[in-house]
């Protein structure tokens, strides 16, 4: 016996007909609410939230049919529609529209509820799929760089989450500090190996000279990087900067699934996910001769695009909230106030450094405002002028990213991928400064 209570909405302008519908769906345990006209449906959608439509074909005004039409196929519960008028081709119509299912009156009751009941539980698992997503897409650290309610930054949210579950090779662009690791990142842990190694390699920083002794490994001796993370992905991020000679080692690899480690005997199989990563236009770098033509069409199956900051000013405000929120829980202090001239200097500058550019400019404004003073315009002007600062500070400048790492290992009590997303960077990123700073994260907790 199905213990679920599940809730309808019936539509019907015969009240007999209206009764009795409820009648039987009440007897069977169902939560019924009825309307006698579609277009109280259509206005009313939110406030009842039914698990499952069941409406009358023909009605005064609007019609069954017209009631399909009219509702959003994403958001809406399944429409099951009834008629005694019903014919083969309107019911073929109507599912090739988007109904659940067609029952013709008068109706069989127990057919009428299993044909209701799988709707609602069908239902039911879509909107759990749906909060699952949500849940992961935060959890992935995301929402930091794509927060936002711009249509561009909602598709490309979709479209991370879709791609997830393919294990599609995927090529990433945008530009600097638009949250490409981020995104790579969230595609393996929101895939279906979310347990699997997730290896990043910087292709700029690639040597011709080392690149098999390190990737491949030494037979008898050391177990290459690329042995180590087979079964999981490999993200090449900057690939347009990696040497023609190691872009030629990699394909190889991509396309024979095998690495011959330096004096084995044998190949040995390895198996990726593959996502890559640029900040260039790659049909320039291929036609200027920097990208192999062939590397490109094996990497480039998919193909997902980052809108710079400067596109997305109507997400400004909440970017710049949601940061100044996030750094004033980091530092122990309060959010600072928007005024109109911060306003005016956030809509003026140009954020060539995009995201990650904004995410400074409001950790500096959440530090100056805990020494009661500061502005918007002042924190983005110290941005500009970074490049203009002398050696004589670069202690000063590893002592505040010492605090600032110190501060959030500590605020997510050494839970480093939290604390990376909370930063802005990415784990590897972290754990590279950790090191470079001397840091001891024992000591911290």
């Amino acid at each position: 016996m199905n213990t679920q209570t599940f809730s309808i909405l019936v539509i019907d302008d015969d009240k007999s007909m209206r009764q009795s519908l409820l009648d039987l769906l009440e007897a069977a345990g169902w939560q019924a609410a009825a309307l006698s006209r579609a277009t109280a449906a259509v206005d009313r959608m939110a406030e009842i939230q039914p698990d499952v439509i069941l409406s009358d074909v023909r009605m005064p005004g609007m019609s069954g049919l017209d009631l399909l039409a009219a509702l959003d196929k994403n958001t809406a519960p399944p429409l099951v529609l009834i008629s005694a008028h019903g014919d083969i081709p309107m019911a073929v119509k109507a599912i090739q529209d988007g109904a659940y299912s067609f029952v013709e009156k008068p109706y069989e009751p127990r057919r009428l509820l299993t044909i209701l009941r799988h709707a609602a539980e069908q239902n039911r698992m879509k909107q759990s799929n749906t909060r699952l997503k949500e849940r992961l897409f935060k959890l992935s650290g995301l929402d930091r760089v794509l927060l936002g309610q711009t249509d561009q930054v909602a598709h490309l949210r979709q479209d991370i989450l879709d791609l997830a579950e393919t294990g599609a090779t995927v090529l990433i662009e945008g530009e600097t500090g638009t949250g490409k690791e981020l995104v790579a990142r969230a595609l393996h842990d929101l895939g279906t190996d979310a347990g699997a190694p997730f290896l990043a390699l910087n292709c700029a920083a690639l040597s011709q000279n080392t690149f098999e002794t390190e990737m491949f490994g030494v037979a008898g001796e050391t177990e290459g990087r690329l042995l180590t993370a087979s079964g999981g992905t490999l993200f090449l991020d900057e690939i347009c900067s990696c040497p023609l000679a190691v872009q030629a080692k990699l394909l190889r690899v991509l396309e024979d699934k095998h690495v011959l480690p330096v004096n084995a005997q044998h190949p040995v199989p390895v198996s990726f996910r593959v996502i890559s990563a640029t900040n260039e236009d790659v049909t320039l770098a291929v036609q200027e001769g920097r990208l192999r033509q062939d590397l490109l069409f094996r990497i480039n199956t998919m193909i997902l695009t980052l809108p710079p900051l400067r596109q997305r000013r109507d997400d400004l405000m909440l970017l710049t909230a949601h940061f100044l929120d996030e750094f004033a829980r980091v530092y122990e202090t309060t959010s600072p106030e928007i005024s109109q001239d911060d306003l005016a200097a956030l809509l003026a500058h140009d954020w060539p450094g995009n995201v990650r550019e904004l995410r400074n400019v409001c950790e500096r404004r959440v530090l100056s405002n805990r020494r009661g003073g500061g502005s918007m315009a002042q924190a983005i002007r110290s941005d500009q002028h970074l490049d203009d600062v002398p050696d004589t500070l670069r202690e000063a400048v590893a002592a505040f990213e010492r605090e600032l790492i110190a501060k959030a290992v500590k605020a997510h009590k050494g839970r480093m991928d939290a604390a990376a997303e909370a930063l802005g960077i990415g784990r590897r990123t972290l754990n590279e400064k950790i090191v470079k700073l001397g840091l001891d994260k024992d000591a911290l907790l």
